[in-house]
């Protein structure tokens, strides 16, 4: 009789770990439809988006690069001139625009012309930042860690 306890005991130890492994494996699947219908809803909206949320696309690591493309093309369309420097330093909002410079650097998903663009586009339109601009993305191609 104590056999078949243990048998028992057993056989209910193993159904409840293979409902458990089924859990394992069936539930993060549900999780990645819901990731991927929120990504899906994350489509630019129809009215040009604040330099927040572009900075928040490009800091999003799996943000594609049409994706990448879209918010360098809002930037430079939207934003693309930054206030004059105060005397010899920059203006404090530069910080979001070196920032950006940064971020799309060092992006997995960017590609050199995307880069060449925003770098060409913001010192067209900013030609007293055009140091900084350089020093930006000098340091965001020598941080990719090639």
């Amino acid at each position: 009789m104590e056999i078949t306890l243990l048998v028992k005991s057993f056989l209910g130890l193993i159904a409840i770990l293979g409902i458990l492994v089924f859990f394992l494996l069936y539930m993060p699947k549900k999780n990645n439809a819901i990731i991927k219908a929120k990504q899906k809803h994350r489509a630019p909206k129809t009215e040009h988006p604040n330099l927040q949320e572009l900075l928040e696309i490009i800091k999003n690591k799996k943000s594609t690069t049409k994706e990448l493309a879209f918010a360098v093309d809002t930037v430079l369309k939207y934003y693309s001139s930054i206030h004059p420097k105060l005397g010899i330093r920059s203006h404090p909002d530069f910080n979001i625009y070196g920032e950006m410079l940064l971020r799309i650097c060092r992006h997995p998903n960017t590609s050199k012309d995307i880069i060449l663009k925003f770098n060409r586009e913001l010192e067209k339109k900013n030609p007293e930042y055009k140091r900084e601009i350089n020093d930006f993305v000098t340091k965001g191609l020598d941080s990719r860690g090639f």
